[in-house]
C-alpha cells in the first residue's frame, strides 16, 4: 500500500513527487480545508439561531471556533479521504510555519486517519532536502497550532465586531482589521502631514570650477562664516526657518547680487578631507526585505512578489519565502562562496564565511533566509525562467551571493573652496575596491553601471590651489512635503514598529487597496477620503486599536502564546470581554457616535464640508438657495484638495453648446471617475441621458463642441455581419479605437483599428476586412501563469490563472473566466474554478464597469451640480492561506 503525502498546492505536489519513492502518492489540499464561516450561508442550521453564529466564535464557551468545510473544499476533502483508504501511512508535508502547521492539524481533524501519521517539514524542495525531511519527521506542534488559532480568532473578533459599526456609521462594505486599520492610519497620518506642510523657499549658488582642465562642481555652504540655509533648516508646519537656527536665508535678489559680486573674483582651495569608508554587504533576504527591494527595484507589489516567490519555491528554485530569519546554512554559505570565487575571483570573497543573526525577537519561522535552493546555486541564466520569475530569482541570487563577498572600500572626499567671504564645498567619492558591489547594488538592476554612477571623481588638488570658475549660477529651491508611503516604505515601517507578520503584509496592503482605503498612484499609496473618515472614528472611539505601540504589544503577546509564555484563553477573555474589552467598548460607543460627524472628513482651511456618501466622497456647501453638493473625482486626494478645486466642482456642469442636429444642450461634467460629456438634461421621460467619457489625455479646457458631438456618436453602428447577422460597431476604449462584432449574445469579437483608420469615419466594408484577418495571439498566451490550479477532470488539460488587462482570469483551453469580485488569486482553488468554468460566470470587473457607466448618467436625489458613480462593495473576512 502506498504512503499518502499531502501538501498545499498542485505545483508543490508535482515538484516533490520527483524526489519521493515510487510508492508514495502526493495529493494537494488546495490550502486550508477548514475555516471559520465566510458568509451566513456557511453557518450550519443547528447553530444559526445562536447569537454568536455570525461571529463564528462562541465567546461564551471559551471562544470555541466554529469550523466548517467550505463548499469548494468538500470535494477535495472527499478525494483525500478516498486516497487515505488505500494508504498505509499519512505524511503531512505542509509548510513549516504557523499557517502550515495549522493546515496539517485541520487535515488531521477532518481525515481522522487510522494509519500512522508523521509531520514532514522542509524549507526547500530539492532531492537532498526531501530525503533528509523523510528521515526526520515529527509530530504536529500543538502549541504553534494554538497560537495560530488564537491569531485567527482575534482577527475575526476585531473584524466582525468593528466592521458592522463602520457600515452603520460611515458606509456599507467597509472593514476594520487588527493590522489593516493601523496600516491605514499610517497612510492617513502621512497625508495629514502633507496637508499641514507649508512650503519654504531658499536660494544658493552653484559653481562650475576647473582644475588642471578638469571640471567639477561646488555649492555655497557659508557666507561670512555663517551657514547658508538648506531644506533641513525649515519648519514643515510653518514654511519658516526653525527657531534658533543661525543660518543665512538668501532670497532671489540677494542670491543674484552675491552672484554678481563673486563673478571674476579669485578662488582658492582652503581644505581637503579624505575619509575612508567601509561598506559591508546586506544580509540575505527575509520576507519583508524581499518585498521592499522587489517594490523598489522591480516595481512589483508585495502581493505580486509573494505570488511569484511562492511559485519559485514550489518549483524548487528558492527556499521557503515566509521567513524572518537572515540565517544561512553551512551548505548555502559554501554554495554562495563557490559562486563568488568562480564568477568574480578569490579577491572578492570575504576573508571568512559571513553568518548573519536575526535581531527580531518575534522571528518565529524556523528556516533560513530566502536564497536559491540546493547545495549549489544555479545562475539566473541556467534556470530557464522568464519574466517576473527570472527577475525575482535574479534578485535573490545576487543578494545571497553578495552577502559572502568582501567589503566595499571607498573614500569620501570633501574639498572646501573660498571666494571672498563665500565658502563652497565639493563632494567626491572614489571606489577603491568594489567588493560586493560588483554583484549587488541595492536599488539598481545593473551593478556595473551603478558602480560608475556611485563614483564622483574630483581632479587632484591641494590646499592653496586656485581653480578657475567657468560658471556661477543662482539656484532656487523649494522644500518638499513628506513623501507618501510606497509599498516598500510601508512594509519597512510596519516591520520596524512590530505590527503584524511580514508574511501577511502582502494581503494587508492588497486589502487596503481593494477596500478603497488607498489608491496606488504610481508607486505611492494614497489614502482616500474614506480612509480619513474611518481613521478619525477609530482614533476617537477606539484609540488602542489604531495605536502602533498597542498593536505591537498585541503582536508580541501572540508570539508569546506560541512559546507558551502566555495563556491564550485569559488573553482573549480580557481583550474581548473585559471591562475595557472590545465588545464592551463597541456597545458603549455605538450610541455616542454621531452619524453626521462620522461621515464628515475634517480638513482645515476649507469653508465646505467633505462627506462620505453612498456614491463616494462629496463636498457640501450652503448657499442662498439651500445645500449644494458635488462629487469629488477619484484622482483628487485629501492632501491636495483646495478651495479652487472645490469652487470648480460646485460651479456645476459646463455647457459646451447645443447639439447641431437635436438642439439639446451638451454638458461637460465631472463625476467620481473623471470628466464626461452628457447630452441633454435628465427628465422623468429621459432618466438616463446619453454620456461619453472625455478622451484620455485631453485637457478639459481644450474641449470643443465638435469633439463632444463626435464622442457622443460612439459607439457607431456600422451595420451587420453578412455571415452572422451580428451588429458591428466602432468605439473608443481603454486601449484605443476598436471595432466589435457582436457574434452572439455571449460572444463578442474585438479588434483594434489599424494605423490610418478613423473610428469616426471607418466603413462597414473596412471593418469586415479587419475582422477577416487572423486574430493576433494575445500577450497573455505566452505569459507565466500566476497560479496553476490543476487538470480539468474531463480532458486533463491544465487550468491556470493569468494576469490580463482587466485583472486575473482563469483559463481552460479557449475558455476564459474573470475572477469574481473579492476573490484573490491565492484563494482560488481547482473546485472553485471548475464551478466558474461550468457556469461561464460573467466578469465582475465588467459588471462594475457597466454599473459605473450606468450610474454616471443617473442623477441623484439630492440637489447636486454633478453626479457620483455608485460602486457596490462586499465585506469578507481575511482570507485563508492557499498555496
Amino acid at each position: 500500500m502506498p504512503t499518502l503525502v499531502i501538501v498545499e498546492s498542485p505545483t508543490k505536489a508535482r515538484t516533490i513527487r520527483n524526489y519521493l519513492p515510487s510508492d508514495y502518492r502526493v495529493e494537494a489540499s488546495m490550502g486550508h480545508v477548514r475555516d471559520l464561516p465566510q458568509s451566513a450561508s456557511d453557518i450550519p442550521a443547528a447553530v444559526k439561531s445562536e447569537k454568536w453564529a455570525n461571529l463564528g466564535v462562541n465567546v461564551d464557551a471559551d471562544f470555541e471556533p466554529l469550523y466548517i468545510v467550505p463548499k469548494d473544499k468538500k470535494k477535495i476533502v472527499t478525494q483525500l479521504k478516498e486516497a487515505l483508504k488505500s494508504a498505509d501511512k499519512l505524511i503531512l508535508a505542509t509548510d513549516e510555519d504557523r499557517e502550515g502547521e495549522s493546515i496539517s492539524w485541520h487535515l488531521l481533524q477532518l481525515l481522522k486517519p487510522k494509519v500512522p501519521i508523521e509531520r514532514m517539514v522542509f524549507h526547500e524542495i530539492t532531492q537532498e532536502a526531501i530525503k533528509k525531511a523523510l528521515k526526520n519527521c515529527r509530530d504536529i506542534d500543538e502549541q504553534v497550532v494554538r497560537a495560530q488559532e488564537t491569531r485567527r480568532i482575534l482577527d475575526r473578533l476585531v473584524g466582525y465586531t468593528l466592521s458592522p459599526l463602520l457600515w452603520k456609521k460611515i458606509s456599507w462594505g467597509l472593514s476594520a482589521g487588527r493590522v489593516q486599520s493601523v496600516a491605514v492610519r499610517l497612510l492617513v497620518n502621512r497625508e495629514r502631514d502633507r496637508r499641514a506642510f507649508k512650503q519654504g523657499s531658499y536660494w544658493d549658488l552653484k559653481a562650475t570650477l576647473e582644475q588642471a582642465k578638469k571640471p567639477f562642481t561646488a555649492v555655497l555652504v557659508t557666507l561670512a562664516g555663517t551657514k547658508v540655509a538648506t531644506g533641513s533648516d525649515f519648519d514643515e508646519s510653518t514654511g519658516k526657518i526653525i527657531a534658533g537656527r543661525n543660518v543665512v536665508l538668501l532670497n532671489a535678489q540677494e542670491a543674484r547680487n552675491l552672484q554678481e559680486r563673486l563673478l571674476g573674483k579669485p578662488w582658492q582651495v582652503t581644505a581637503i578631507d579624505e575619509r575612508p569608508v567601509t561598506r559591508k554587504p546586506y544580509p540575505p533576504f527575509t520576507t519583508s526585505t524581499l518585498q521592499q527591494e522587489s517594490n523598489r527595484k522591480l516595481r512589483m507589489s508585495a502581493r505580486d512578489t509573494m505570488r511569484t516567490a511562492q511559485s519559485l519555491y514550489e518549483q524548487g528554485y528558492i527556499t521557503y519565502m515566509r521567513t524572518d530569519s537572515v540565517h544561512l546554512s553551512d551548505q548555502a554559505i559554501a554554495a554562495a562562496r563557490s559562486c563568488v570565487e568562480k564568477l568574480y575571483g578569490k579577491e572578492y570573497l570575504s576573508p571568512s564565511p559571513r553568518q548573519y543573526t536575526t535581531k527580531s525577537k518575534g522571528a518565529q519561522e524556523a528556516h533560513e533566509a530566502i536564497r536559491p535552493a540546493g547545495n549549489t546555486f544555479r545562475t539566473p541564466q541556467e534556470t530557464g525562467l522568464g519574466g517576473r520569475e527570472f527577475a525575482l530569482y535574479d534578485l535573490i541570487w545576487k543578494r545571497t551571493v553578495a552577502c559572502q563577498m568582501a567589503d566595499a572600500k571607498q573614500t569620501q572626499i570633501s574639498v572646501q573652496t573660498q571666494v571672498e567671504d563665500a565658502g563652497f564645498r565639493s563632494s567626491g567619492k572614489r571606489i577603491d575596491f568594489p567588493g560586493y558591489l560588483r554583484a549587488y547594488v541595492e536599488g539598481s538592476d545593473d551593478p556595473n553601471a551603478a558602480l560608475e554612477d556611485k563614483e564622483v571623481i574630483l581632479p587632484p588638488m591641494k590646499v592653496g590651489d586656485r581653480p578657475n570658475c567657468t560658471n556661477l549660477e543662482a539656484i532656487s529651491h523649494e522644500t518638499q512635503p513628506p513623501a507618501r508611503y510606497t509599498e516598500a516604505s510601508l512594509v519597512k515601517m510596519l516591520e520596524s514598529e512590530g505590527i503584524g507578520r511580514p508574511s501577511t503584509y502582502a494581503s494587508i496592503i492588497g486589502t487596503i487597496i481593494d477596500r478603497g482605503y488607498a489608491q496606488a498612484i504610481g508607486n505611492a499609496l494614497v489614502p482616500t477620503f474614506t480612509a480619513f473618515a474611518v481613521t478619525a472614528l477609530l482614533e476617537e472611539h477606539f484609540p488602542d486599536l489604531v495605536n502602533t505601540s498597542f498593536t505591537s504589544r498585541m503582536e508580541q503577546t501572540l508570539d508569546d502564546i506560541a512559546t507558551g509564555e502566555v495563556k491564550w484563553l485569559p488573553y482573549l477573555r480580557q481583550f474581548y470581554l473585559g471591562d475595557k474589552g472590545l465588545e464592551t467598548l463597541v456597545k458603549e460607543r455605538e450610541s455616542q457616535i454621531d452619524l453626521a460627524k462620522a461621515r464628515t472628513v475634517e480638513l482645515e482651511d476649507l469653508d465646505v464640508k467633505v462627506r462620505i456618501g453612498k456614491f463616494g466622497p462629496y463636498v457640501e456647501k450652503e448657499n442662498g438657495n439651500g445645500t449644494v453638493t458635488a462629487s469629488i473625482p477619484q484622482n483628487v486626494t485629501p492632501a491636495d484638495i483646495n478651495s479652487e478645486q472645490i469652487e470648480a466642482l460646485l460651479q456645476g456642469p459646463n455647457k459646451i453648446g447645443l447639439h447641431p442636429e437635436t438642439g439639446e444642450p451638451i454638458y461637460l461634467k465631472i463625476g467620481s471617475n473623471g470628466y464626461y460629456f452628457q447630452l441633454g438634461d435628465a427628465t422623468p421621460e429621459n432618466k438616463k441621458p446619453k454620456t461619453a467619457s472625455l478622451p484620455a489625455g485631453v485637457n478639459p479646457e481644450n474641449v470643443t463642441l465638435e469633439m463632444a458631438v463626435n464622442q457622443l456618436l460612439l459607439p457607431r453602428t456600422l451595420g451587420v455581419h453578412p455571415a452572422t447577422g451580428g451588429k458591428i460597431q466602432a468605439g473608443l476604449g481603454k486601449f484605443g479605437p476598436f471595432i466589435v462584432h457582436n457574434v452572439s449574445k455571449d460572444e463578442k469579437d474585438y479588434r483594434s483599428l489599424k494605423a490610418g483608420d478613423d473610428v469616426f469615419t471607418i466603413s462597414l466594408e473596412r471593418a469586415l476586412e479587419i475582422l477577416a484577418e487572423p486574430k493576433k495571439v494575445g500577450r497573455n498566451k505566452s505569459k507565466q501563469a500566476l497560479k496553476e490550479l490543476g487538470s480539468h477532470p474531463a480532458d486533463n488539460e491544465l487550468i491556470n490563472i493569468y494576469d490580463g488587462p482587466y485583472g486575473p482570469y482563469i483559463k481552460h483551453g479557449k475558455t476564459n473566466v474573470s475572477l469574481p469580485e473579492g476573490q484573490s488569486v491565492e484563494d482560488m482553488t481547482l473546485a472553485k474554478a471548475l464551478e466558474l468554468l461550468a457556469t461561464k460566470k460573467p466578469s465582475s470587473k465588467t459588471s462594475r464597469k457597466s454599473a459605473s457607466a450606468s450610474s454616471k448618467s443617473t442623477t441623484t436625489k439630492r440637489k447636486t451640480t454633478t453626479t457620483r458613480s455608485s460602486t457596490t462593495k462586499t465585506t469578507k473576512t481575511s482570507r485563508s492561506k492557499a498555496k
